[in-house]
């Protein structure tokens, strides 16, 4: 059985130190890298991973029981999936502007208010990319203007149903399982 004092005495120092880095491809949004690490019992070790951009994504609530959703072909996967709207944020932008123009682009609103839930680290064993989540609310028609590269769908769903979707597993993409049932647990403690 643990107690505070074992939990105490284990406590050991995790850091690793980087060495060296080997860049082993470069993309058009991320690198794929090498990096040598000096580990806490001072051995080297390999750590293979990927330089992500921040991202935002963005749950825009019609009202509380509907919210607005992307469909779209998502080619990893060999399937159309259901989303959130969410994007990378350019170089020199802000989350915020961020979120406002994913809104814009892919789902086709603008919100009168836009709140953070919470941020998150979607792949922290092989990647960087760092995640946050928002809320949008007071939502205004305007037309939408997706990348040349995307083709997405606008669709308005009633929360129930994706709820439901997510417990029979139609719903796989990570930030639109966190941004649901993080608004539907604490969605009463959101101001």
């Amino acid at each position: 059985m643990l107690n505070q004092s074992n939990i105490l005495k284990n406590n050991m120092n995790f850091k690793e130190k980087f060495v060296e880095r080997k860049v082993l491809a470069k993309g058009c949004i991320l690198d794929f890298v090498m990096d040598t690490v000096l580990l806490p019992n001072k051995k080297l070790a390999k750590r293979e991973f990927t330089l992500n951009p921040k991202a935002v994504a963005v749950l825009p609530l019609i009202d509380s029981k509907h919210i607005v959703m992307v469909k779209q072909f998502r080619y990893p996967l060999n399937r159309v999936t259901y989303e959130i709207p969410a994007g990378k944020v350019d170089k020199g932008e802000n989350n915020l502007n961020c979120v406002k123009r994913e809104l814009t682009e892919e789902a086709g609103f603008k919100a009168s208010k836009i709140r953070k839930l919470l941020h998150y680290f979607p792949t922290p064993a092989f990647s960087t990319e760092d995640l946050a989540i928002y809320i949008a609310t007071g939502l205004k028609p305007v037309d939408s203007n997706p990348d040349d590269d995307e083709f997405i769908e606008r669709v308005i769903l009633p929360l129930d149903k994706v709820l439901h979707w997510i417990k029979i597993n139609k719903i796989c993409d990570s930030k639109t399982l966190i941004a649901l049932l993080y608004y539907s647990f604490f969605k009463n403690q959101i101001k």
